[in-house]
């Protein structure tokens, strides 16, 4: 599984979030182990594709197992990204 988790690593910091995706993908519901990283890995790699949903459901998914998760400071961050443009649109 660590190994696993290196390689999506890896994939999202060249730029293939889209193969990290799939490699977390296929592996996520029969692996029981390191659940948490595989969540905020798979965060990681739907901010990457500019797929705010997806990472904040993974995110999320990674902090309702363990609160104090890397997680939970990658979600506040996306929530205040989003807060600032939502802001910007009604001062047009």
């Amino acid at each position: 599984m660590r190994e696993l988790l290196e390689k999506a690593k890896e994939l999202i910091k060249d730029g293939k979030a889209e193969e990290a995706i799939a490699l977390l993908e296929s592996k996520r519901h029969s692996e029981t182990q390191n659940q948490e990283e595989m969540y905020y890995q798979l965060g990681n790699a739907y901010r990457k594709l500019g797929n705010w949903q997806g990472a904040l459901n993974n995110y999320q998914e990674a902090i309702d197992i363990n609160p104090e998760s890397p997680a939970n400071e990658a979600r506040k961050m996306i929530m205040d990204i989003l807060n600032f443009y939502n802001k910007d649109m009604f001062n047009q």
